[in-house]
């Protein structure tokens, strides 16, 4: 939720905004680093090839050894030839990443010590490791020095067969990291990094004994403290940024760096036509009907960009937690100079600009999509494995207003035989705003409604947000204060600030004592009226401070250890996002279910936490087409459990509006419809008919494939995939696609899907990225197409433009029922596509029991399909054997069955077939088989019905 009226949280402060402007946000020239370094950037391309770095490594220094190499960086810092000292050091990994870290030498000097007078470190925050990087630092053994050029470089040798290179330049500094010999990416190409050293307040200029200094120069205005909005930011430290640029080598496309309200394809930032003015700025912010089409910052940041070319993906994670700009330029070149327009190629050049902390940056040079996503997984971890009531359809607006509200949306859902899993509850079921309690006089007995909730199979999430309201009589405040668990002002003073409630203090999730109080608070007895089927939803995080800098906090606020705030603010989220899931973890001793706990705000490792949303958008055609990219950029940047509110959650849609966004919402990874208090009641019983039929039948499609989305989480859980997929990813070399991004594959089903995202629009146009056949999900049709373009399909109100490739299976669940959980042991249908040529077809099917960790003990079912010529078979996917010892749900699954094969384009030999046959554990028995030839342009189908094979056991099927 974004910012209110003031009287919405009782208090006349004049300074809280009604509604958030973009000019309520800095711009590059107004965030003084940021122009800086721009500004940097620009005496850099003025000079040309006279520009040269002040950037040197002492060849003296240079040192390889145990897969890293280590020396010190010179900076000249004047005409004079004084320098400040950067130790560099450059790791390679056992899985081929590289990792190059700059920090400082600080010299701690009388003058530095008597203008550092407040509680903040001294040093450079050197923390964010911690927070967010679980494994993948094994150092590479084998890595070597493959060259030395006396006192001018050195070139490393790592990955796989030695197939990657670090060429370290020593004057001016540079790396270029090369595969296979050739350059993909280069830092300080351009000459551009630059780490603002620290020095006393004053040094700018030296003076005379008895004279006065200079007043300082415009670069030097915004060192020591600087103003935005009526907001005076102090800098004890002075200024502490660093840049690089980042040139990735023959590359047109960047991608990821979410959250952002634009394009997949990143555009380029240095104005032009088309282009953006702006650099994009990653810094987490409440930002209240946020604006399209625009590089401004959201509520999340993942600093991990990808480029792409045919055949080719590297990457780049910018490990800094501090506000941080990217500008984007592309520059065309050309491999034959003698070519005119053939042999022209196209660089991508970035400049990542952050206000404090390290440099620190690993690089991914694929050669695949997979490879650099499966890479950064194992740095900052994969997306936790969901309850599977998780992807099924939560309902939610603000706010269901009493338990009996609550109990009537979830009896009238049932009456229209609507299927839901989750009803949440915004704010203002609390006690006036006080987190942990309830309004007594709206929700009499939570836990009545909780159980009524549960008999039916479904949840309930409830709010906490990180501000805790002052009050006298609130036992939480009172516990935050003696603790002093709470964030501090920079005199070391508890922090005030406004929010929902009011004058609020803020938990200070960085602090491992105060992380170990708040699970106390979640606790059965402690949060009386909640139950095992009661889960969080964690806002404002970013954190919101309605009468703060940018409505957030202070950057100069201390954290645990003595950072400030700005060091830590990207993070800031992420660790309260996690206190909140280890709470859940503890609620109950013994009880090892799976938390499920919705953030806005997020860093790279969120992903390890739960879901996202893209935060408080607009019941507008224009916001429904945005989500589709949005959610795109946070697959691909490893955080894939992410939607968008559908219907949107400020405004009233249409009841087309509303009816085509649940269609694109079935599709999304979190599906969540949502509302704003002043909105309009839009709950799917509520839109008429033809509208709320047309939605429960999109509603149920979800239903029908959440096996193939379970299956999909689990790719994700254990490789890094996308839940959707873009274009570029399915199909590397199909040029035509690497800017596309309305539409996607789901999992690896082999659907393509398209929702329509215009006003009165009854077609759409799918590009279709290969020669392969595609037939319509629904009436079997093949589809017209010609690859590398747009194929046309009708797509009347009701029907969701959604295509089947060939060469695919893919399970289905297809008994109607009013939630997942009712579901769970229903029998399966599977779907499998023909190709083109051939006869060779696959899938998978992944499920546990969608709610403890017993699969992490075997407590599963993977199986392969494969269609082979006229056979189907089932084998265990991952080779692996069946746990020795069945628990209660592997044991009830033996009751659950692949029950029917719907085999989409069935080749002409299978007509006058009436039966298959199968095997399964030295058994053998028969089953029917309906065979339908084709007719006009649909496929020839044929079904398999009553198979009884069992689930999650090896079997084959012949059709002879």
């Amino acid at each position: 939720m974004g910012l209110e009226p003031v009287s919405a949280i009782g208090t006349d402060t004049t300074d809280i905004a009604m509604a958030v402007k973009e000019n309520d946000f800095k711009k590059c020239d107004q965030s003084g680093f940021c122009k800086r370094n721009r500004a940097y950037a620009d005496r850099a391309a003025a000079n040309g090839a006279l520009w040269t770095s002040p950037y040197n490594i002492l060849p003296e220094s240079a040192a390889f050894e145990n897969g890293q190499f280590r020396a010190i960086i010179l900076k000249t810092t004047n005409n004079k030839g004084d320098s400040v000292r950067l130790p560099i050091t450059v790791s390679f990994t056992e899985a081929g990443v590289a990792r190059v870290t700059i920090d400082e030498e600080r010299r701690q000097n009388k003058d530095i010590e008597l203008r550092h007078n407040s509680a903040a470190r001294k040093e450079r925050y050197n923390e964010a490791e911690q927070l967010v990087i679980v494994g993948g630092l094994t150092l590479d053994k084998t890595a070597k020095v493959v060259s030395e050029e006396g006192d001018t470089s050195t070139t490393v040798q790592y990955g796989l067969d030695g197939q990657f290179e670090a060429s370290i330049h020593f004057s001016p500094f540079k790396v270029d990291f090369k595969r296979d010999g050739a350059t993909e990416i280069t830092f300080n190409n351009r000459g551009l990094f630059n780490m603002e050293h620290w020095r006393p307040q004053g040094a700018a200029a030296e003076t005379k004994e008895g004279e006065a200094a200079p007043a300082p120069t415009a670069e030097e205005d915004t060192w020591w403290e600087e103003s935005f909005g009526g907001n005076t930011d102090s800098k004890p430290r002075g200024p502490e940024s660093v840049g690089l640029d980042i040139s990735f080598v023959g590359y047109e496309h960047v991608y990821g760096i979410p959250l952002h309200a634009g394009p997949l394809s990143l555009k380029e930032t240095r104005g032009g036509d088309g282009n953006y003015a702006e650099p994009y700025r990653m810094y987490n912010l409440d930002v209240f009907e946020y604006i399209l089409d625009s590089p401004m910052t959201l509520y999340g940041s993942i600093p991990f960009m990808q480029a792409h070319r045919q055949d080719s993906t590297v990457g780049v994670f910018w490990l800094n937690a501090a506000e941080t700009w990217v500008d984007i330029t592309k520059e065309k070149i050309r491999s034959n100079p003698l070519a005119l327009g053939a042999g022209a190629e196209t660089d991508t050049k970035t400049h990542w600009i952050s206000e404090s902390g390290l440099l620190d940056v690993f690089v991914f040079l694929g050669p695949t999509t997979q490879d650099v996503l499966k890479k950064y997984g194992e740095l900052t971890g994969y997306t936790a494995m969901p309850q599977e009531s998780a992807i099924g359809y939560h309902q939610c607006r603000w706010n269901y207003v009493s338990d009996d509200d609550v109990k009537d949306v979830d009896r009238k859902m049932d009456k229209f035989n609507i299927p839901y899993d989750v009803i949440w509850l915004d704010i203002e079921y609390t006690d006036g705003k006080k987190y942990f309690t309830w309004d007594a006089d709206k929700f009499i007995d939570p836990a009545g409604m909780g159980k009524r909730l549960d008999e039916h199979g479904r949840k309930l999430v409830v709010i906490i947000d990180p501000h805790i309201k002052n009050s006298d009589d609130y036992a939480v405040v009172s516990q935050l204060k003696s603790k002093e668990f709470g964030v501090k002002k920079k005199d070391g003073g508890l922090f005030d600030g406004w929010c929902w409630p009011g004058s609020s203090h803020w938990i200070d999730a960085f602090n491992p004592k105060a992380v170990e109080w708040w699970k106390t608070l979640f606790k059965y007895d402690a949060f009386k009226g909640t139950a095992e089927n009661t889960f969080i939803w964690n806002d404002m995080n970013e954190p919101s401070v309605f009468n703060g800098p940018e409505t957030t906090m202070p950057k100069d606020n201390l954290h645990h250890g003595g950072w400030e705030h700005r060091d830590v603010h990207n993070l800031n989220g992420m660790t309260f996002h996690n206190a909140t899931h280890m709470a859940l973890m503890s609620r109950k001793s013994g009880e090892l279910r799976r938390p499920f706990v919705l953030t806005r705000s997020f860093f790279a490792g969120s992903q390890r936490l739960g879901a996202m949303w893209t935060g408080d958008n607009q019941a507008s055609w224009d916001h429904l087409a945005a989500s589709v990219p949005m959610l795109l950029s946070q697959g691909i940047a490893g955080f894939p459990f992410s939607g968008a509110d559908v219907g949107g959650f400020f405004g009233d849609p249409d009841k087309e509006l509303q009816t085509r966004w649940f269609q694109a919402g079935v599709f999304y990874p979190f599906f969540r419809g949502h509302a704003h208090i002043d909105s309009r009641r839009r709950e799917p019983y509520l839109a008429g008919e033809p509208y709320t039929a047309i939605i429960t039948a999109a509603l149920r499609l979800r239903y029908s494939l959440l096996p193939a989305y379970y299956t999909a989480f689990h790719r994700a859980h254990v490789a890094g995939e996308p839940i959707i997929k873009p274009m570029y990813y399915t199909h590397p070399n199909a040029e035509g696609g690497f800017a596309i991004d309305d539409q996607f594959f789901v999992g690896n089903t082999g659907l393509l899907a398209k929702p329509v995202q215009a006003e009165g629009h009854t077609s759409v146009g799918m590009f279709i990225p290969d020669h392969e056949v595609y037939y319509d999900y629904f009436d079997y049709s093949i589809v017209p197409t010609q690859p590398g373009k747009r194929t046309h399909m009708p797509a009347p109100l009701e029907t969701i433009p959604l295509l089947m490739r060939g060469g695919h299976i893919f399970p289905r669940r297809d008994q109607p029922r009013r939630s997942s959980q009712l579901m769970k042991y229903d029998d399966y249908t599977l779907v499998v596509t023909m190709p083109r040529t051939g006869s060779h077809a696959e899938g998978s099917l992944y499920v546990d029991d969608g709610d403890s960790y017993d699969y992490e003990q075997g407590q599963y079912i993977h199986q392969l399909f494969v269609l082979d010529g006229d056979t189907i078979s089932s084998t265990r996917a991952d080779g692996s054997s069946p746990p020795k010892k069945a628990g209660a749900w592997l044991k009830a699954m033996a009751d659950v069955y692949v029950d029917k094969i719907v085999v989409v384009g069935a080749p002409s030999t299978w007509a006058g077939r009436i039966s298959v046959t199968a095997t399964s554990g030295g058994e053998t028995w028969t089953a029917p088989l309906d065979y339908t030839p084709a007719i006009g342009g649909r496929a020839a189908f044929a079904v398999v019905r009553h198979l009884r094979a069992r689930a999650g056991a090896d079997w084959q099927v012949s059709i002879v």
